[in-house]
């Protein structure tokens, strides 16, 4: 694979924009214990700057989300609805906080039937395809695995992906035929193609969350027309910028995702 080393840009934004120029991210994630992975990862896509952030979630949990990211919308996540909005996306992210029982793998399975819009496919959505043989659908794919679940994928180990990253993303690239992030020290992005290597982030971003935020990030800069490769590089630079104002600011062993959020608006002025 060849190295790209340039990062794409996003346009300029018009004096006379409106929110419908800027996408709409459509995120399927969180569950009951685990909404806050929904949380994060709609206050990144907001913080990204897409125009439009909807939440599918379990009816129980529609009301809650809101009152930590107001300004997302949400929905119950019935096959019909989510349909709907599948449809209606610019941008999808699936996976966090999202479980692998058999409802969640029936939505994985609905949304990279009918997506038309690129998909990233994250944390339990990730666990649904495991272990992975074939291309994952005929939507444009971002894989976003750590090291743990890229072994799943693989049906290996984690020692053996971490002893040779290149060789394991380059391995997934070739299994799945979509962009892959491995997550992880020097965060690898490929397409089977091409690589880029990120050099930004710190230990601190090691803790609960920051995937999640990641997740949000790269269904925002889909959301606005980057492609998945150039979505999943710049990305991963913003996302470990990010991580290193909020480190300044806090200090690795206090930081936490949320830190990383605030810091977005800051790296992309």
């Amino acid at each position: 694979m060849k190295v790209v080393r340039s990062l794409a840009k996003l346009p300029k934004r018009a004096a006379d924009a409106h929110k419908g120029d800027f996408g709409k991210v459509v995120i399927v994630a969180g569950s009951k214990g685990m909404l806050g992975a929904a949380v994060l990862c709609a206050r990144a896509a907001a913080r990204s700057g897409a125009g439009l952030v909807r939440v599918g979630l379990p009816e129980s949990l529609l009301s809650l989300l809101p009152l930590s990211v107001p300004e997302a919308t949400t929905f119950v996540r019935t096959n019909k609805v989510l349909q709907e909005q599948v449809a209606d996306a610019d941008a999808i992210v699936i996976g966090p906080g999202l479980t692998t029982d058999a409802i969640s793998r029936q939505l994985v399975k609905l949304v990279l039937k009918h997506s038309r819009v690129p998909v990233v496919v994250d944390a339990d959505a990730l666990n649904v395809l495991a272990p992975i043989h074939e291309s994952v659908s005929a939507a444009p794919i971002v894989l976003t695995p750590h090291p743990g679940e890229a072994a799943r994928l693989l049906g290996t180990t984690t020692q053996r992906v971490q002893a040779d990253r290149m060789q394991a993303v380059r391995e997934l690239c070739e299994r799945s035929e979509v962009t892959v992030v491995l997550k992880g020290n020097g965060t690898l992005v490929a397409d089977g193609e091409r690589y880029y290597r990120n050099t930004t982030g710190n230990p601190g971003m090691a803790s609960g969350g920051s995937g999640d935020v990641l997740s949000g990030l790269l269904g925002a800069l889909l959301a606005r027309g980057l492609t998945p490769f150039e979505a999943a590089s710049l990305g991963a630079n913003i996302h470990g910028k990010a991580g290193d104002l909020a480190c300044a600011a806090r200090g690795e062993n206090g930081m936490v995702a949320s830190d990383i959020i605030d810091a977005i608006a800051e790296v992309m002025r």
